[in-house]
């Protein structure tokens, strides 16, 4: 069964950077498409960004120019690099093992993380 362990959120001021990480166990890595989701309170989780097996990305546009997802297959760690972050950034943010459809998009498998808090706020 795979396992993902967030961590590296915190409280940051408008403007500021975070680095993400999310570590995965009990399965091959380098055979999932990587998601990273976020939830706001009252709000519906929404994909911030993924990256494919062969290093592939898509942003949400609210995110494109300032977050950065990368992978390390060697670490089985998938990154999420923001900056220039803004207070509607604020939300739990969780990391997704899933698949590639048919189409090539990322689907999200049954497997979550726990979720890491991020607040921005001055």
């Amino acid at each position: 069964q795979v396992q993902l362990v967030e961590s590296g959120g915190g409280l940051v001021q408008p403007g500021g950077s975070l680095t993400l990480s999310c570590e995965v166990s009990g399965s091959i890595f380098s055979a999932y498409y990587m998601g990273w989701h976020r939830q706001a309170p009252g709000k519906q989780r929404e994909l911030v960004a993924a990256i494919s097996r062969g290093g592939s990305t898509n942003y949400a546009d609210s995110v494109k120019d300032r977050f950065t997802i990368s992978r390390d297959n060697a670490k089985n760690t998938v990154y999420l690099q923001m900056n220039s972050l803004k207070p509607e950034d604020t939300a739990v943010y969780i990391c997704n093992a899933g698949q590639a459809g048919f189409d090539g998009s990322y689907y999200p498998g049954i497997s979550w993380g726990q979720g890491t808090q991020v607040t921005v706020s001055s």
